[in-house]
């Protein structure tokens, strides 16, 4: 799996999960059924989005911008998952794990990029209500999503190039499920101190900075709410962000997670399955089941469907 001339790794080897046995093929279908729901969930809350009228909101389109990193995650991971399952590990070429790092941190930045101006809507419409509407304007929406993709393709190249650039002589095999950043570096046999340095760098703009905003976010917004005379007025204004809340605890909880167990290799697959797999499942459920709004459009998009089903077979008849 090595060059034997120049000694350099040119495939690397992902062990996955060892010792699954005759949980294979059970694990292999669940991956399998998660992945069908994830993409088919979050393609829904797009198209519910974009052809219900009532949703045309600055919440709904980040909402829909925040589905398509989920499905990009969901992509490069999971199918390369299954085959990792399946056949009790995978060999590939070090340059497609190298891109499926690439599209991995794009996935990832987007959306604590996106979760955080979600979190900016949520504080505007609850704490300046009457300014809303000139702050959150089609045009700082489209401004924020075009800098937020633009910044995050070319952040996360540069990253994966300077990865690139180390010196990688074995060995080539990786005790994980995907390419995830230190199972690469600890293969390197040259100084990565650069790579994490700028690792480090790039965190604070694209991951604490937004974690601090949407904390603070949410102090204003939580005191906001308690300002409120009526029982009934805090539970409706709360519920407009209750979802944003969860999906937040959810990527951001992981991913802090994580760092609790930088040596134990079997919590950290875990956990990395929970937020690379579990959350983009979770994230449309969580929308579509507790949001009315959604629910509602949802109802009046299948009824206008099977309206025009009707009308057709009607005109098919006659």
């Amino acid at each position: 799996m090595q060059s034997n001339n120049s000694n350099t790794v040119t495939k690397i080897f992902l062990l996955g999960f060892q010792n699954l046995h005759s949980f294979k093929i059970l694990f292999f279908l669940l991956l399998l059924l998660i992945f069908c729901v994830t993409i088919c969930g979050n393609l829904l809350i797009i198209m519910v989005v974009s052809y219900s009228r009532s949703l045309h909101s600055p919440m709904y389109f980040f909402l829909t911008q925040l589905s398509s990193s989920d499905i990009l995650l969901s992509t490069i991971i999971v199918p390369n998952m299954l085959h990792v399952v399946l056949y009790e590990g995978r060999s590939l070429p070090f340059i497609d794990c190298l891109i499926q790092f690439y599209f991995f941190a794009v996935s990832e930045t987007l959306e604590s990029l996106f979760l955080t101006v979600m979190s900016y809507d949520r504080y505007q419409a609850i704490c300046n209500p009457l300014h809303y509407s000139s702050v959150m304007d089609l045009t700082f929406c489209l401004k924020a999503v075009l800098l937020f993709w633009v910044m995050t393709f070319a952040a996360t190249l540069t990253f994966t190039v300077t990865m690139s650039q180390l010196q990688f002589c074995g060995p080539n095999i990786i005790d994980h499920f995907f390419c995830d950043l230190d199972p690469i570096l600890k293969l390197s046999c040259s100084e990565t101190f650069n790579v994490k340095l700028e690792d480090m760098i790039l965190a604070v703009p694209f991951m604490i900075c937004p974690f601090m905003v949407i904390m603070v976010s949410y102090i204003y917004i939580i005191f906001t709410i308690l300002k409120i005379p009526s029982t009934t007025g805090r539970q409706k204004t709360f519920s407009t962000c209750s979802s944003h809340l969860a999906v937040v605890s959810l990527f951001y909880g992981s991913l802090i997670c994580i760092y609790f167990f930088p040596n134990k290799e079997n919590v950290k697959k875990i956990l990395s399955m929970f937020y690379t797999v579990v959350t983009p499942l979770l994230n449309p459920m969580i929308y579509s089941l507790s949001n009315r709004e959604i629910k509602q459009a949802f109802k009046s998009l299948r009824a206008k469907y099977l309206l025009h089903v009707k009308g057709y077979s009607d005109k098919k008849v006659k």
